[in-house]
């Protein structure tokens, strides 16, 4: 079950979506082009495969990797890019306090936030993709611990924990000019109340944060014709 659990990728095809924030109250539009997504978050034991180390605190080999912070993500994406002989999607800038997206690469990355919610969503307009119980762990179903992947209903376009178990981490900045270097996270974790596992919930935070219910997810850009 673990290799090929840790390396499928789904297609996740082209659409608009539209995104809010219940904050400022504003919303906007943005046209996502196909890209593809790891059907699952990134596991303990695909995380371990390829950066040697094994963060967090709960064991288990197809738990989705927690304690990891949006640059252990970024260092990641790059580790497995080069591995599969990949041009690596991010440049870390000297000193480790800013990393560049080369758009062009073919590498791993992180999604955008718009790109989380339209694969979240799959084509569906409600709150979830699904009855929650039936598609996340969170609070009310957890048992006050983390679960491994892949243990409730994907969305229609065969992605799994979208929604609960863990938060993932996204490329974005939340709002720079209000929480400077915060980048988004999305999607709610296992000790959440049902209303933050909802495609549109977004959370914030430093990119140095490590907790015990935020983890992350690949993306790649799709190649060219």
């Amino acid at each position: 079950m673990g290799e090929s659990m840790d390396n499928e990728m789904v297609a996740v095809p082209a659409g608009p979506v539209t995104l809010s924030d219940r904050r400022t109250e504003r919303s906007w539009a943005v046209e996502v082009a196909s890209f593809r997504m790891s059907a699952f978050p990134v596991t303990q034991a695909w995380y371990a495969e390829v950066t040697g180390e094994r963060p967090g605190t709960a064991r288990g080999e197809l738990l989705p990797v927690e304690g990891v912070s949006w640059w252990d993500a970024v260092r990641f994406c790059d580790a497995l890019s080069r591995r599969e002989g990949l041009t690596p999607a991010y440049e870390v800038r000297p000193g480790g306090g800013a990393a560049d997206w080369d758009t062009t690469a073919d590498g791993y990355r992180l999604p955008t936030e718009a790109e989380w919610e339209h694969a979240c969503r799959a084509g569906s307009t409600g709150p979830r993709y699904g009855p929650l119980d039936e598609i996340a762990w969170y609070r009310g179903n957890s048992g006050d611990r983390i679960h491994p992947v892949g243990g409730k209903q994907p969305n229609a376009w065969g992605l799994y924990d979208m929604l609960g178990n863990t938060w993932d981490w996204c490329w974005d900045l939340y709002d720079a000019e209000v929480y400077g270097t915060y980048r988004v996270l999305r999607g709610g974790g296992w000790s959440d109340e049902h209303w933050s596992c909802r495609a549109s919930v977004r959370r914030r935070s430093h990119p140095t944060f490590r907790i015990d219910d935020v983890g992350f997810r690949v993306a790649r850009s799709q190649p060219g014709p």
